[in-house]
């Protein structure tokens, strides 16, 4: 889902990441703050008072998303759902967890806490502004205080459209989870009326566009697209988790892997190995032992120059902990694995032996087959067509 992203403090235990995306938006609502809003509202004050306002405007839209998303993380916290952290990007923030929800009261609780933290902050700020208005004080701060009321109260009622996976949507889902017993029923419906109201901003925003409010017409058309493909990813991704729960990896593995000794010099390696099967990884295996593994990246660091006489055992490094899995673990926590790293490749690993290689291709072939012979749900894969799996946002756009 996030592109390259940075992690900008630790709060509470979470760590707090910024996608390269959101500075578009940073940029943006600096802009239409500055030089649309206040200057509009307050007229007369000089044009870097409005520069001024624009970015403190922004950060406090920052802090907002972020106290929004933090409200869902503590929540979670408190019904024993692991958060990985937060990760602010250009439609929003989201609050990454691994799992679904343990209960529909622990969905309601963790989805109602955001809008309830919008309110929470709307009544503080636009009471301060009140109280500023009434006090006397600059006419710069109080503008600010103003939209920063505002902007919280329409994030509130956005977010509260009955449409997954906004946290509407979450609510919807935990109620009829709840009547039904059925999250998989729940999330269907709940991700369909999540779906059409993608498809009706995407329409707002060309009718619009098309008035002449461009910049606004598309990003509604944006805002839309997003919300119609996280409402399906959605779905797909819950169906993905019970086709493949109570699974354990040995189930997939494949049990001869391919593996490099570390006497190979790194042409070897090149010729005979990474040209050969194509892979970025390779385990390096001695006298039935994993000692370490070696990828593209380390061999590019040595000089193409040293390449004949410098060997595999040289340059490999210990594998990292995101390249393993247990053969005993259950495969939701693979594929939750192979989805947060973004890798393709899981060295299965039993103490210090290297058992077998579980690639997301044989996940998904089973996946392919059990959700269209078991539960009737999916299209079906053609002959010699490769099986897909997109990645779904672990929350919503904010």
């Amino acid at each position: 889902m996030f592109g390259r992203r940075m992690t900008l403090f630790k709060l509470f235990g979470f760590s707090v990441h910024v996608d390269l995306s959101w500075i578009v938006i940073a940029v943006l609502v600096t802009w239409s703050l500055a030089a649309g809003l206040f200057p509009f509202e307050y007229p007369l004050l000089s044009p870097g008072t409005y520069w001024i306002m624009g970015i403190i405007g922004a950060l406090g839209l920052f802090a907002s998303i972020v106290f929004h998303e933090m409200s869902h993380s503590l929540v979670a916290r408190r019904f024993g759902l692991p958060m990985r952290g937060i990760t602010l990007f250009i439609f929003g923030g989201v609050a990454e967890m691994d799992d679904e929800p343990p209960s529909p009261k622990a969905e309601f609780w963790m989805a109602i806490a955001g809008p309830l933290s919008s309110i929470f902050l709307a009544i503080v700020f636009y009471g301060l502004y009140l109280f500023g208005e009434r006090s006397g004080w600059p006419e710069p701060l109080n503008g600010v205080l103003g939209y920063l009321g505002v902007i919280n109260a329409i994030l509130a009622i956005f977010n509260l459209v009955p449409a997954f996976p906004l946290d509407g949507g979450r609510v919807l889902r935990s109620i009829l989870w709840g009547l039904r017993n059925n999250i998989r029923s729940a999330t269907r419906v709940s991700s369909t009326i999540g779906s059409g109201f993608g498809i009706f901003l995407i329409i707002v925003g060309i009718f619009n566009a098309l008035r002449g409010n461009f910049v606004g017409g598309v990003w509604q058309f944006l805002i839309g697209l997003f919300l119609r493909d996280a409402a399906r990813m959605s779905y797909q991704q819950l169906l993905a988790r019970q086709a493949l729960e109570g699974e354990q990896v040995r189930r997939f593995m494949q049990t001869n892997p391919v593996t490099v000794s570390p006497s190979t010099t790194l042409a070897q390696l090149i010729d005979d190995y990474i040209y050969r099967h194509q892979f970025k990884l390779f385990p390096v295996v001695q006298d039935g032992r994993l000692a370490g593994c070696i990828d593209l990246n380390q061999v590019k660091e040595i000089p193409r120059n040293e390449w004949a006489y410098r060997t595999v055992g040289e340059v490999a490094k210990r594998c990292a902990v995101d390249n393993t899995i247990s053969p005993e673990a259950d495969a939701v926590k693979a594929l939750a694995k192979m989805n947060r790293t973004g890798r393709s490749r899981l060295l299965v690993i039993d103490q210090d032996r290297l058992v077998g290689i579980l690639s997301l291709r044989d996940l998904l072939r089973f996946l392919s087959l059990k959700v269209e012979l078991e539960n009737g749900e999916g299209p079906a894969q053609r002959p010699g067509e490769e099986p897909k799996i997109e990645k779904a946002p672990e929350r919503k756009a904010a």
